[in-house]
């Protein structure tokens, strides 16, 4: 009788375990870089509507992209969310993604979508201010070279943050020559280059610094819907806008369910989500609760490749390493 028992036991553990590996074949595998809630509200959103779970792996734009190089022989992701442009020209250009276009598309403008990825959504950077730090309101980049932010200021690490590299290559495409005077000024005047976004604001939230130069600005917008003495400034002069970039990857084993979720972040529902995240969504018939591209000056970022940013980060990375 012992036998039987463990025979049937032995059945439905293996019948179990098998159901555990058919589920996790079937589910979605996302890779996103943040932020994490928007994440699990468009996959629980997409999970409603069509019955297909959705595992999420949720880091920076660098883990992210780390994990991905890692899995190579045996990939898990199905679509990558990146908080970096360049990031999704990189694995187009390495032959890395599964075509792709969206009908829910036709109302994304033309620059922010390809054969092989679309913006989910897009940030721009601007300056992050404490308006209890004592400091006068800057308006320009420039003002933060003054003595009222003499070591008061931080700034994301261009090598961690793709955007805060292309707001380097935009102020440089804008300004020329004028722009590293404005960096080494800054540089001067005792402007921190922290890690990533996050770490960057974090010490101005707190009071210890009174702005950030060039910051993410969704993540600081959230920061004062809970109350934080934050402003976001969008500079006169120009800033660059950061779209996050969403494709699915060839080696997908989920094609048709990836489409569907690529169809589902770009409905009008998904859209909203993105909304509510406190970034501008990607459809332009899609309100926000913030300023669009058509309020703020956009610099054009268009370089000749890898070459322009690496050259554009080791200046910096020498300037600041003095």
């Amino acid at each position: 009788m012992k036998a039987v028992t463990s025979v049937i036991k032995g059945v439905a553990l293996t019948m179990a375990l098998s159901a555990i590996s058919i589920s996790s074949a079937q589910a979605l595998t996302v890779y996103t870089a943040g932020p994490g809630s928007l994440a699990k509200g468009l996959a629980a959103g997409y999970e409603k509507k069509t019955g297909v779970k959705v595992d999420i792996f949720q880091a920076t734009t660098g883990k992210v992209m780390a994990r991905l190089e890692a899995e190579q022989a045996n990939p898990q992701a199905d679509i990558l969310i990146s908080a970096s442009w360049d990031t999704a020209e990189d694995l187009h250009n390495r032959g890395w993604l599964l075509p792709y276009q969206s009908q829910n598309a036709d109302k994304v403008p033309a620059n922010l979508k390809t054969s092989d990825y679309v913006a989910q959504g897009i940030s721009a950077l601007g300056i992050v201010w404490n308006s209890k730090s004592g400091t006068p309101e800057p308006k320009e980049w420039q003002d933060l070279t003054s003595a009222d932010f003499k070591d008061k200021v931080t700034t994301p690490d261009p090598a961690l943050s793709g955007a805060s590299l292309d707001l380097l290559i935009g102020l440089q495409n804008g300004m020329g020559d004028e722009a590293w005077k404005l960096f080494e000024q800054l540089k001067q005047n005792g402007m921190v280059v922290s890690g990533p976004n996050a770490q960057a604001v974090t010490p101005v939230m707190q009071g210890a610094k009174a702005a950030v130069f060039g910051a993410v600005d969704y993540v600081s917008y959230g920061n004062i819907a809970q109350g934080e003495s934050l402003k976001v400034i969008f500079p006169a002069s120009g800033t660059v806008m950061a779209p996050r970039p969403m494709m699915i990857l060839k080696t997908t084993q989920h094609a048709d369910d990836a489409k569907a979720f690529i169809d589902y972040v770009l409905s009008p529902e998904g859209q909203a989500l993105v909304a509510d995240a406190w970034l501008m969504p990607a459809r332009t018939d899609v309100s926000a609760k913030r300023p669009l591209l058509n309020e703020l000056k956009i610099l054009p970022t268009t370089n000749d490749g890898n070459s322009e940013r690496s050259d554009v980060l080791k200046r910096f990375n020498t300037l600041f390493a003095q």
